[in-house]
């Protein structure tokens, strides 16, 4: 096996494990998503902010969204989101296990799995952000910490696509 096969092979099975993480957060959004809508709502509206850190909250809560159907759409557009970048992942691996046996250009599937993998960094960034202007970090340490955890993979994989000897 060369060089060129093992990088590639490792890029294949990295991208393969971010798009079947993302799976199965899509699939739950769509078999219950009473658990993710709910968080959603529940971060909007500071709910364990105001709960925990009565003082803090008063202090932002002009930030607050109370408007259900707003909260309904903010979990919409993640789930599309989500939804969108899993689908070109999975368009990616097809791509790069083909790319493994000399079927499709490498740097092509290489392509379609930088602009999934970056879309799946961007998801995170993007909890990252409004999570800071929501104070998720105050209330949710462990689900900030998860988005700065999947941020990192997703950085990570981009860097070893953009690997090639």
């Amino acid at each position: 096996m060369t060089m060129d096969t093992v990088i590639l092979l490792a890029q294949t099975l990295m991208t393969t494990s971010l798009a079947g993480w993302l799976l199965f957060g899509v699939l739950d959004n769509y078999l219950t998503p009473s658990l993710n809508r709910g968080f959603v709502g529940s971060v909007l509206t500071f709910e364990r902010l105001k709960d925990m850190y009565p003082e803090d909250y008063a202090r932002v809560s002009y930030r607050e969204i109370k408007n259900p159907a707003i909260h309904r759409a903010v979990f919409l557009v993640i789930v599309a989101a989500e939804t969108l970048v899993c689908t070109v992942l999975f368009v990616a691996i097809v791509m790069m296990f083909r790319a493994l046996f000399g079927l499709v250009d490498p740097d092509s599937a290489r392509t379609i799995a930088l602009i999934g993998v970056l879309g799946f960094t961007l998801i995170w960034a993007a909890f990252l952000v409004f999570g800071n202007w929501f104070l998720l970090w105050m209330c949710h340490e462990w689900a900030q910490n998860s988005h700065f955890q999947l941020l990192l993979w997703g950085i990570a994989t981009m860097v070893l696509l953009a690997v090639s000897t």
